[in-house]
């Protein structure tokens, strides 16, 4: 498992020899981090908090990778198809378990267990609902944010509140930044959602409209199969096909869900959900304290970058 686990983490390649493939974005620790630094407190302080996020965090891309049968995954072969998936599951469940030890063995470990869990079964609820969707063809808007507020809000909130409390924060102020994240989290996997139609293979490692191409309902096509508009009719055929896209049906099915509107109302809904971050977070932030000060700049700066990214 910590063959598996390594090559996933981008530390080695498949033989244990070093590599500088990517680790990933850092960005659930990061935010547990600065949380702790904005109410007061030092990073170091959170640093349980912020290993346990990064590694349930990993622990779901493993299994994601195996559920969705992804290929590739930051610009090199998935754990799975390396491994097997019986290996990467298994290497997922080890991260999964070493979260928990993490936060037992510090301070805080029943508060931070509890909480953890807490975010792990809406996590797995989330990712159930986004299983079931793709059986269904009746998809609601409403229903497909709460599935994305599941798989990635919960874990940026979590980040947000633990980081907080191990810096020592008020009840007031854990909320405050447990909202902040969630927001955050959900402009996040809008943004994601983008990418995953119109991003740049290059950048994002993953093939062209590859969301499209496996047919599933994301929220920029969601957005557009329930708009009640002219495009709507033509894209909702090609989801209820079964035969793969060529590429021609990939470009036309992109422009079906820009048509529709689905991809404005993404750029849109993820701009005020940031707003809404912000604001959350500027209530959580002492006015008087310049460390507090200067990690609520660094936190709305990263809100910032993670609703305007490539990759």
């Amino acid at each position: 498992m910590r063959r598996v686990a390594g090559y996933h983490f981008g530390w080695w390649d498949e033989r244990e020899r070093p590599t500088d493939a990517g680790s990933g974005k850092a960005l659930r620790p990061a935010l547990a981090l600065l949380a702790a630094e904005a109410v007061g407190g030092q990073a170091e302080q959170a640093i349980p908090a912020a290993a346990a996020v990064e590694l349930v965090h990993n622990f779901s891309l493993l299994h994601d990778d195996v559920i969705d049968g992804d290929t590739t995954r930051r610009h090199r072969p998935t754990a799975w198809t390396v491994f097997g998936t019986t290996a990467a599951i298994l290497a997922g469940d080890a991260l999964l378990s070493l979260a928990f030890t993490v936060l037992a063995d510090g301070p805080r470990a029943e508060d931070g267990g509890r909480a953890l869990g807490a975010c792990v079964q809406a996590l797995l609820d989330g990712q159930s609902a986004d299983v079931e969707f793709e059986r269904r063809s009746d998809v609601g808007l409403a229903e497909c944010l709460r599935m994305a507020e599941g798989k990635t809000g919960v874990l940026m909130a979590c980040a947000c509140a633990l980081g907080a409390r191990y810096g020592g924060a008020t009840d007031e102020q854990a909320e405050h930044l447990r909202v902040f994240g969630g927001r955050l989290g959900l402009a996040f996997q809008l943004v994601d959602d983008l990418l995953g139609i119109w991003g740049d293979p290059a950048v994002t490692g993953k093939p062209v409209h590859s969301d499209l191409g496996s047919r599933k309902k994301s929220l920029p096509v969601v957005a557009a199969l329930t708009s009640g508009a002219p495009a709507a009719a033509e894209l909702a055929e090609i989801y209820r096909g079964e035969s793969p896209l060529s590429p021609g049906d990939l470009e036309r099915a992109a422009g079906l869900v820009e048509d529709a509107g689905g991809r404005d109302w993404v750029r849109a809904t993820a701009d005020d959900l940031l707003a809404e971050a912000l604001a959350r977070l500027e209530a959580a932030i002492p006015e008087s304290a310049a460390g507090s000060s200067r990690a609520g700049a660094e936190l709305a700066t990263l809100a910032r970058l993670v609703t305007d990214r490539d990759h």
